[in-house]
């Protein structure tokens, strides 16, 4: 049986932007609710507080996150899975979970969505069985509502500890050619975000970073793809300096960019596998791993 989709609140100041969310959000998983405009953080706060027992996400605008207003969510226990809409400026607008999107890249949405709830349930559980003998209460933000949400969200999500499950409607390869185009085009600026911040601005870098490579994963981009991308913008960048007159021999040193890249991949596979199913068969045992409960 199909289970629900959940409800993802959009908190943001320009107006514009609603139908663009509602477009990239896929109907099957999620249902966009635009909870009104919002001029300010104060308005934030106020509309959660209101619905705080039916948002199960939020889409939120960068400019609303002033700091006034960050320390008012957490205060009050507002703390959603969250996708932060704006500039890529290596800070932390909400919470340390959130996940970051410019405006000219909500192709990749739904996807980001994804990795803000895996990355939400994966810190809530971290929280609730404390290691090292660290103390259950240590975060603060994760108490009361906080932990009631990340508790909802995997019993209505049917989750396997933090393992959140892929769609394979939306993989690339499933996709009608015109939004492969577009899905594809907008990985294409995510990682021209990257390239152009890596070793200028590492704390953006790698918030572009985690946007390509949670739509690499959530989309099941062939790796080949992305190394595709990677040359092609060098070689564009490699055309522009070189008439220009500039030196292009340091363009070589972005190769780092593709093997951070890679690495954050294999991260992303391999805490798909739930640590209770063995890589190691028995002998004389053959074991599928593919687990319908389990991301394919």
């Amino acid at each position: 049986m199909a289970r629900p989709a959940l409800t993802i609140a959009l908190l943001l100041k320009t107006r514009d932007l609603v139908e663009i969310c509602c477009q990239w959000l896929p109907v099957n998983r999620y249902s966009p609710v635009d909870l009104g405009a919002v001029e300010s953080g104060e308005g934030v706060v106020e509309l959660l507080s209101l619905q705080r027992e039916a948002v199960d996400a939020v889409v939120i605008e960068q400019c609303l996150l002033d700091e006034k207003t960050r320390e008012s969510l957490g205060v009050e226990g507002l703390m959603f899975p969250a996708v932060v809409v704006g500039e890529l400026m290596g800070r932390v607008d909400y919470h340390p979970q959130e996940v970051h999107l410019p405006k000219d890249q909500l192709e990749q949405l739904g996807y980001n969505v994804d990795a803000s709830i895996s990355r939400f349930l994966r810190q809530g559980q971290k929280e609730t069985r404390p290691e090292d003998g660290a103390e259950q209460n240590a975060m603060p933000a994760m108490e009361g509502s906080a932990w009631k949400l990340s508790s909802r969200l995997q019993e209505r999500l049917g989750y396997l500890g933090v393992f959140y499950k892929r769609d394979p409607s939306r993989f690339l390869a499933n996709l009608p050619p015109d939004e492969q185009r577009d899905l594809v085009q907008s990985l294409q600026r995510t990682y021209r975000d990257l390239l152009i911040s890596y070793f200028r601005d590492p704390a953006a870098a790698n918030q572009a970073l985690e946007s390509f490579v949670n739509t690499a994963f959530f989309g099941d981009l062939p790796i080949t793809r992305a190394v595709e991308i990677h040359m092609n913008l060098i070689d564009d960048f490699w055309k522009q300096l070189r008439l220009e007159g500039h030196k292009n021999d340091f363009l070589q040193d972005y190769r780092l960019a593709l093997l951070d890249v890679m690495a954050h991949l294999c991260e992303m596979y391999r805490r798909s596998i739930p640590p209770e199913v063995s890589l190691t068969p028995a002998a004389g045992e053959r074991r599928v791993l593919t687990d319908p409960e389990v991301a394919p």
